[in-house]
């Protein structure tokens, strides 16, 4: 029987724990591609083509479910003509997509 005992102390979850950390990462990731994506018009087709990728590759990163990496990043911001700003934390608005300077 899964629960707890009226005497045991449910664990807190904490901030700090390594996998959310990755899931939030993950959603700011692809929220930022969907955003960066969208704005430019662009369909997944259109954007799995110029960055040599699948469109489930598009999709999966979209839904977070792929961890932004250093050489991943590089290569959509180049397919989306754009550069990768990211601040502190690991929220939705903590990764995104910034026109190149003198674009709109």
């Amino acid at each position: 029987m899964a629960g707890y005992h009226t005497r045991w102390v449910r664990p807190e979850a904490t901030a700090e724990d390594p996998e959310r950390i990755a899931i939030r990462e993950a959603l700011a990731f692809g929220k930022a591609l969907y955003d960066r994506r969208t704005a430019l018009g662009l369909s997944v087709a259109q954007l799995a083509e110029r960055a040599g990728m699948t469109e489930d590759d598009i999709e999966c990163i979209e839904e977070g479910g792929t961890a932004p990496t250093a050489p991943l990043l590089r290569l959509l911001a180049a397919a989306l003509d754009a550069d990768v700003r990211l601040t502190p934390g690991q929220d939705v608005r903590s990764l995104w997509f910034e026109a190149h300077a003198g674009e709109l």
